[in-house]
C-alpha cells in the first residue's frame, strides 16, 4: 500500500480531510445530528437512542473526537460529549468556501 502524500497538500486540505473522512459515516452523523439536537452534552444515552452496541459507538465517538469535532468531559462514571464550536465553525466555513468556490460555467462537456 503507497504511503500517503499528504504533505503536498495545503494544511486546510488536509484538515478539511480528515474532518469530513470523520463524518462520513451514518452512525457517526447521526450521533452529531443527535448531539446538535439535544443543544447539550450527551453522557451515555446514545445506545438507547441510536439501538447500536456501546462498543461500537465509543469507537464511533473515538472517531469524532480524534477529528476533533467533538469534544468530551468526564463526569462521575461518564463521559459527556458535545460538539467543539471552534472546530465546528472552521468545517463549515471550510465546507462554504469550497462548494462557493464553484461557479456555473456557460459551457461544460
Amino acid at each position: 500500500m503507497g504511503i500517503t502524500k499528504t504533505d503536498i497538500f495545503s494544511d486546510e486540505q488536509n484538515q478539511l480531510a480528515v474532518m469530513l473522512k470523520a463524518i462520513a459515516h451514518p452512525a457517526r452523523i447521526a450521533i452529531l445530528q443527535h448531539i446538535i439536537n439535544a443543544n447539550a452534552c450527551i453522557c451515555g444515552d446514545l445506545v438507547d437512542e441510536l439501538g447500536l452496541a456501546q462498543a461500537t459507538i465509543s469507537q464511533h465517538l473515538k472517531e469524532l473526537k480524534n477529528a476533533r469535532l467533538i469534544q468530551g468531559t468526564i463526569e462521575g462514571a461518564s463521559v459527556c460529549y458535545c460538539i467543539e464550536p471552534k472546530a465546528w465553525a472552521l468545517l463549515k466555513n471550510n465546507l462554504n468556501n469550497f462548494f462557493d468556490s464553484y461557479t456555473e460555467p456557460k459551457t461544460c462537456c
